[in-house]
């Protein structure tokens, strides 16, 4: 929002200069362009040697400044960064986030920059040219302004300062105190003047080193125009006057130290979600003789402008060019789930999804329709649309993708959603939630990017509005029907018969899809160098509604160095994972599965004549707290075969960090098992 004449009263400084406060009293903990020699030595990093770079010091001040009767939001920002290796060039191409509404941008004003370098004993150091700056949009309002810096080599310190003025009051950007690389220090400061109120927020899971706020005053001058007041007896116009007044500014000071480098782990979703950061929200102004006034956007609020919104609402009542066609299907299919499923169907036959997501329309529904193409909103709001023509009911779902970010609900930020589906409305007030941008899932079975826990409706009514659990009925299903026969000599051939369901099914669907059948094949038998595999079917490819089914013969010879008479096998080890996804000790985030999980294999072992099992391994049953989840193992020996069965079984979809040791034994506890040799001996 603009802040300028929205109030009757506006206010002009004096002589104190908003925010400078804390910088009087704490030394900046960088100074751009001077170098210590140290910085430049190799001898300083050996405790950094597995990192790619470190940043030295990050330095941000955000303060307010009046120009003419509007307030802008001022931040400058110094970064130096040492680079350690090749593969830490990516530390010199900076991205700098800008925000924009129409014609209206925030600016980058002030930068500068210079790389160092040691040639022989001297220091060398090159300017950062600023024609080389490129620009791409990275969603409707954020722009992004990227730059590299010069003469990067191993060993180089990169520093570069900038400055960002904005007028948008409610975007206090955010302040990010961890990276992909280790930062040895991290310091954000602000000021704010009492006519601004700020929720502040920190993420992430580390401690502020240091947490400072001061109160100090400044003196403003107010300028009283002469506009009309309705407060005053008879309405009468106000002569201009201006008074002096005292105001309160807040120095706030966050400081982390030696903070660790962000490690991407498996089942997560965007590390956004986890950096240690300090998000903002503007919640209301006060100024002198107004009042507080609550400017932070409601989800009511947030409903309502969408509704009205010619992107989004309006075009939702835009599908009478497929009144026709979808009459027809309405008369075809009496059954709502049936019906929905019949004009998903239509939908993805003429438009397909390019890949780009967006919550909003960049066109018309008639255009993406016509171009038979569009981003995720055009597809999924011409099923919402086409879903009304056809008489069902249905609403659009806001949510924010999986590497987007999660969404938080006290932060009430459109910004923070990329994506919209349907939600269906059944007569046994059961819901249907719906998208048209993956041919490959059955209808009501949401893309794995579109589970991230949360979405919000906006219902025909801005005050209908609610969240909607984003967590999919449907799980991750992989069961493996195995046959072996062992030879005397170690050699095994087999048949397996697998089923695919749920999300398991989706995935591999796809890789067929990208691949191609043989290739697949050749895939699978890539990962066992010794097998052979000469017969491959695959079943139900298309009957989306069911499990995928994978049947294949193989076979594998025995080893030269087998011995005679005893076999050692650990035959379930070919057909499960064989690492544990959880190789840290310890993590201070969730384990974001998106579904829950169910895996069986059951295997029998036909062994050769004259042989049997020496020694029956003990049975496991293996549980998580909290009826989290469990894994069962048992093995029996039955005359001439063995049978044996593990299945693994995850309750929850998401795991928070505190549960991650019991996570990451169960995992342990459970691969140790399925790796556990048999020892078959000839009979005596």
């Amino acid at each position: 929002m603009h802040l300028s004449l929205l109030y009757r009263r506006t206010l002009l400084l004096a002589t104190a200069s908003l925010g400078g406060h804390l910088a009087l009293a704490q030394p900046e903990p960088v100074k751009f362009g001077k170098i210590e020699p140290k910085e430049l030595s190799a001898a300083a990093f050996a405790a950094d040697s597995a990192a790619p770079a470190v940043v030295l010091a990050d330095y941000g001040r955000t303060r307010f400044q009046l120009t003419g009767a509007s307030f802008q939001l001022v931040t400058e920002r110094t970064t130096r960064v040492k680079i350690l290796k090749k593969s830490g060039y990516e530390a010199a191409t900076v991205s700098v986030p800008l925000y924009h509404q129409g014609s209206d941008e925030e600016k980058l004003s002030a930068l500068r920059g210079f790389t160092y370098n040691m040639v022989g004993s001297e220091m060398q150091k090159v300017k950062l040219e600023t024609s080389g700056m490129f620009t791409e949009d990275l969603t409707p309002n954020i722009r992004v302004r990227k730059f590299t810096m010069p003469d990067v080599r191993e060993g180089s310190v990169i520093e570069y300062n900038y400055t960002i003025t904005s007028d948008f009051l409610f975007n206090f950007q955010p302040w990010t105190f961890q990276q992909d690389i280790p930062v040895r220090w991290s310091e954000y400061r602000a000021s704010i003047p009492e006519y601004f109120d700020y929720k502040m927020l920190m993420q992430g899971y580390l401690p502020l080193a240091m947490n400072e706020r001061k109160d100090n005053t400044a003196q403003y001058r107010m300028h009283i125009d002469s506009r009309y007041d309705p407060s005053q007896r008879g309405n009468e116009r106000v002569a201009a006057v201006d008074e002096n007044i005292e105001a309160r500014v807040t120095d706030f000071r966050w400081v982390m130290k030696d903070v660790p480098a962000f490690a991407e782990e498996p089942y997560m979703t965007t590390s956004e979600d986890y950096v240690a950061r300090i998000n903002f929200e503007l919640a209301g102004t006060k100024m002198p003789g107004t009042g507080y006034k609550p400017v932070a956007n409601s989800w009511e609020k947030i409903s309502r402008e969408l509704l009205e919104s010619e992107n989004f609402g309006l075009q939702m009542g835009r599908g009478g060019f497929l009144k026709e066609q979808m009459q027809a299907l309405a008369t075809k299919h009496p059954d709502v789930v049936a019906r929905t499923a019949a004009v998903r169907e239509a939908v993805m036959s003429a438009v397909r999804y390019d890949g780009i997501n967006r919550y909003s329309t960049t066109g018309s529904l008639r255009k993406a329709y016509d171009a038979h193409r569009g981003n995720s909103a055009d597809v999924n709001l011409l099923l919402i649309a086409a879903l009304r023509t056809a008489g069902v009911v249905a609403q659009p779902v806001l949510l924010s993708t999986r590497s987007h970010g999660q969404v938080n609900e006290n932060f009430v930020m459109l910004d923070k959603f990329n994506y919209v589906i349907g939600l269906v409305t059944l007569a046994d007030g059961k819901e249907l939630l719906v998208d048209a941008t993956d041919p490959t899932l059955p209808c009501g079975m949401l893309p794995q990017r579109c589970l991230n826990q949360l979405g919000r409706l906006i219902g025909p009514k801005p005050e209908d509005g609610r969240w909607v659990n984003l967590v999919p009925s449907q799980r991750r299903v992989r069961y493996q029907q195995v046959q072996l026969t062992l030879d005397a000599q170690g050699g095994m051939r087999g048949t397996v018969h697998e089923e695919h369901g749920g999300y398991a099914g989706a995935d591999a669907r796809d890789e067929l899809t990208q691949l191609g059948e043989k290739k697949y094949w050749a895939e699978r038998a890539r990962q066992h160098s010794a097998w052979t595999m000469p017969k491959t079917t695959v079943g139900q490819r298309d009957d989306l509604g069911k499990p995928l089914m994978l049947d294949y013969e193989f076979a594998q010879p025995a080893e030269e160095s087998s011995p005679t008479g005893t076999l050692y096998l650990s035959p379930l080890s070919y057909f499960t994972d064989s690492e544990n996804p959880f190789r840290h000790d310890n993590r201070t985030f969730p384990v974001d599965f998106g579904m829950l999980r169910d895996e069986t294999t059951m295997l029998t072992l036909n062994l050769p004549a004259g042989y049997e099992l020496a020694e029956t391994p003990k049975p496991a049953v293996v549980d998580l707290s909290d009826n989290g989840g469990r894994f069962l193992y048992s093995v029996t020996a039955n005359g001439p075969s063995v049978q044996i069965t593990s299945r693994m079984n995850l309750r929850k979809p998401v795991y928070a960090a505190d549960e991650y040791e019991h996570l990451r034994e169960f995992y342990r506890l459970m691969l140790e098992k399925q790796a556990e040799k048999l020892v078959i001996k000839k009979k005596a």
